[in-house]
């Protein structure tokens, strides 16, 4: 479920069904299938957003899929849901269980180190990152 935006009209193909509503005419919902609509994503992103915003201010490409998964975790088991704050960490913790998380495991192999000096860019949390 998509709105009208011209962007997303070629990538219907690439999924089972895909429906829109035209923002440009104030629909909001499709007059012929209320189930039409793109409040679903628009709050997911609006989730995202103010995590991003307000809690991690930046997202480096190189975890992109780490935070997207957060926050799927977040938005799948969430209060509207029934799914309380004791039952989520119980669910988060059965997520870690079995897995080790070392400091070698954090970082790629012979990624540079804050402040060395190099032709790399700095990036939010001043680690380096290859250009390119």
């Amino acid at each position: 479920m998509t709105d009208g935006a011209q962007a997303y009209r070629g990538i219907g193909w690439n999924f089972a069904d895909h429906a829109w509503v035209d923002h440009s005419r104030y629909e909001f919902v499709s007059k012929q299938d209320a189930t039409i609509h793109s409040n679903t994503v628009e709050g997911y992103f609006s989730i995202l957003k103010r995590g991003v915003y307000g809690t991690f201010h930046h997202v480096s490409e190189a975890h992109l899929h780490r935070y997207l998964s957060e926050f799927d975790f977040r938005y799948s088991n969430r209060e509207k849901l029934g799914v309380d704050d004791s039952r989520r960490a119980a669910l988060a913790l059965m997520g870690a269980k079995g897995k080790r998380l070392t400091y070698a495991t954090t970082r790629s192999a012979g990624a540079p180190t804050a402040g060395q000096p190099s032709s790399e860019k700095a990036t939010w949390d001043g680690w380096t990152t290859p250009q390119g």
